[in-house]
Order: structure tokens, then C-alpha cells, then sequence
């Protein structure tokens, strides 16, 4: 009869549980010490800004940062004599003061935002940073006429276009709005062919940090102009379309967008709230038989001619950079950034960087340092 090697087995059968000894003891020690710093059960959010690392570091062409100084100024290019205006599309949501909560104010400074008085809070300084870096442009704020929106303020024109401005449909009516507004321009222009003015459609929460003005001469032959960064399925952001304001550039960048229009209703309407709008357009764009999507991972300007337009493609590192977790994160703000975009929850950082840009101390370079060290913790609007 044959000896089974009783011993050998009870120690292979206990030696997982030794291996594991020391890990309990780890996890144990890591319990007591979490009982005694009490975390937090659900994430908090601050009310101050938090600096960290400054993405790019050491990389040429980038913003240098030490503290909130810039080691490397960014100088601003002198304004052109194009005329440029600056369409956006703003709308306010019926409530009033009197219901907003407590918890629900905002403090930024030395000033407490409910909901409404935020997002004017962000329209205002969206014209801010216009008026102090292109102070001959215009802005032109497209809304509901069934909206309560007073702003008076020099250079700024508020414009109701009828339509559907609820939520779950703003960003298809946002598309509705701008098609309206170029065919009011195209008979304006049929009355005074002189009277040629540019448009720059942005979002509301971008913050102009350069001259525009420059990529109309820089280059004379687009039509109208998008920005794109290296995302497969999201390559382009609708955040910036410019529109050169002749009758021809006018006309086919309609004709551009009525068919981005079509596409979003046809095949994107259940994204309707967020992001229809980018997908039709990267779908209009890369449909085109004659398209390289190879060209969206190199961040240089391009033209291209989609469905009869000559659109220029440019870079969202230049202009369309968005803060930390966005756009060119890993490699820092490029030295000539020109636009900000402070999208989603980035506005309290917006409005943080007004403050900081329109104090005495501080200059463009800096504020930008401040943006680009401000890290994501502090995001609460």
C-alpha cells in the first residue's frame, strides 16, 4: 500500500492562506487608518480654485508656468480691420429667485450665482473677453423670443429667431438659429453689398484670449471654418464654425449647414440634447468621397472642399483649447492659443479667470497659467 504524503497536502492546502497573511494585515491596517481620517462618503465639491502641475512642462511652444506667472509671455496680435461679429445662442430658463435653494447659490469671489444669474454670469464675461481683446467686433446673442433676456451693453445685440429652445432640442435649434440668421445677412446684403461683415459662431462659454480677426486674410479662400482635434468618433466640435460674410460665403455655408441639419434629424435625433450636432457634423464632413480623416491627428489648418463649400479645418489646440481633461491636456496650452473653451462644469473656472485677468496684477499670460494649473476639483457649475 502506497504512504500518501499526509504533510505535504495540509501544507498545501494552508499555503494560500499564508501567501494571504500578509495582504489581510494590509488591508486591515489600511481600514483602521481610513476609520480614523473619515473619508468622505460621496465626492464634495470646492468652492476655490486648486492648482496643480502644469501640463506641457518643458515642452517647446508651450506655456511655461511658475505659481500663476508665465515664464513665457503670449503676445496679442493688433486687430485687423475686418468686421468681425460673434453669434451665439443664449436662452433663459423661466424660473424665479424666489424658488432657488440655498445650496443651490454659487459663490465665485465675492459674489453668489443662483442658476439664472450664472449662466448671465457667463454670457457677461463671454463678452468681456471679446470687448478687451477684439473691441471692434460685435456680438449678436440669437434667443427665444419667449425669453426674458435683458442685457444692454455696447456692441451687443440680442436676436429672437423663433423656434424650439427646450433643453432636449437646443442644440438642433441652435443649427435652426444660425441658418436663420445667415439668410437675414443674405438680405441684408442684397440691400447694402458693401456692408461685409464676418462670423465666428461660438459657444457662450469660450473666452477669446487673441485676434480672430487674422485667419480671414490669412486665408482668403474658405468659405466657412470648423474647428478638429484627433477623435475618432468625435472629431469635430461644434463649439466654433466662422463664416466668411460674402454672398458666396454666406450662401454655400447655408447650404453647409441645412445639410448638417437634415442629417442630424434623420440620423441623430435621439442625441438631440448633447452631442447630435458633432456627429452629424463629422458625418457630413467624412462622407465626402475625396476626405483623409488621416488629416484630423496632425494639428495643422487645412482646406477641403465638402459638398461644394471650401472648408477650412482648424486645429481645437489653437482654436478651441479646452481646459485639463480636454483637448491637448497632455501636452500643455499651446504658446498662440487663441480660444477657451470652458465647456461643461469648467464655467466657475471661467468666471474665476475673468477676476484674476481683470485685476490689476494680472496679464493674459498669467491668467492662462491659472487655467492651465487649475485642476478639475473645483469644476461645480
Amino acid at each position: 500500500m502506497m504512504r500518501t504524503p499526509g504533510g505535504w497536502r495540509r501544507f498545501l492546502i494552508f499555503l494560500p492562506i499564508l501567501c494571504f497573511l500578509p495582504y489581510f494585515f494590509s488591508v486591515r491596517e489600511l481600514h483602521q487608518s481610513t476609520t480614523i481620517v473619515d473619508l468622505p462618503t460621496k465626492r464634495t465639491k470646492f468652492d476655490h480654485l486648486v492648482l496643480g502641475p502644469a501640463a506641457g512642462q518643458g515642452l517647446p511652444n508651450r506655456l511655461q508656468c511658475q505659481g500663476t506667472k508665465a515664464l513665457n509671455k503670449t503676445k496679442l496680435i493688433p486687430s485687423f480691420g475686418e468686421k468681425i461679429e460673434f453669434v451665439t445662442v443664449f436662452t433663459i430658463y423661466n424660473s424665479t429667485l424666489a424658488n432657488e435653494k440655498v445650496s443651490n447659490l454659487v459663490t465665485v469671489g465675492n459674489v453668489s450665482y443662483s442658476k439664472e444669474e450664472r449662466s448671465m454670469a457667463i454670457l457677461n464675461t463671454f463678452v468681456n473677453f471679446i470687448q478687451v481683446t477684439m473691441p471692434q467686433s460685435n456680438v449678436v446673442i440669437l434667443t427665444d423670443p419667449a425669453s426674458d433676456l435683458s442685457i444692454s451693453r455696447n456692441g451687443v445685440t440680442v436676436y429672437p429667431i423663433q423656434g424650439e429652445y427646450s433643453r432636449d432640442k437646443l442644440m438642433l435649434q441652435r443649427i435652426r438659429s444660425y441658418i436663420a440668421f445667415l439668410e437675414t445677412r443674405l438680405q441684408e446684403l442684397s440691400r447694402r453689398p458693401d456692408n461685409v461683415n464676418h462670423y465666428i459662431f461660438t459657444d457662450s462659454d469660450i473666452a477669446v484670449v487673441d485676434n480672430l480677426g487674422f485667419v480671414f486674410l490669412e486665408f482668403p479662400n474658405f468659405h466657412l471654418a470648423l474647428t478638429f482635434r484627433n477623435n475618432k468618433d468625435q472629431p469635430l466640435n461644434s463649439g466654433f464654425i466662422a463664416v466668411r460674410g460674402t454672398v458666396d460665403g454666406i450662401s454655400r455655408a447655408k447650404i453647409f449647414l441645412q445639410r448638417v441639419l437634415e442629417v442630424y434629424k434623420s440620423k441623430y435625433i435621439n442625441a438631440s440634447r448633447m452631442l447630435g450636432d458633432q456627429l452629424a457634423l463629422a458625418w457630413v464632413v467624412k462622407s465626402h468621397p475625396s476626405f483623409d480623416t488621416r488629416r484630423f491627428s496632425k494639428p495643422q489648418p487645412f482646406l477641403e472642399d465638402v459638398g461644394g463649400a471650401s472648408v477650412l479645418f482648424l486645429p481645437c489646440a489653437v482654436y478651441n483649447w479646452t481646459p485639463p481633461e480636454g483637448a491637448g491636456q497632455f501636452h500643455g496650452m499651446p504658446l498662440d492659443v487663441k480660444v477657451v473653451h470652458f465647456k461643461g462644469s469648467r464655467k466657475r473656472l471661467m468666471l474665476e479667470s475673468w477676476n484674476f485677468f481683470s485685476s490689476s496684477s494680472s496679464d493674459k499670460s498669467d491668467m492662462l497659467c491659472l487655467v492651465l494649473k487649475s485642476g478639475r476639483t473645483k469644476y461645480d457649475f
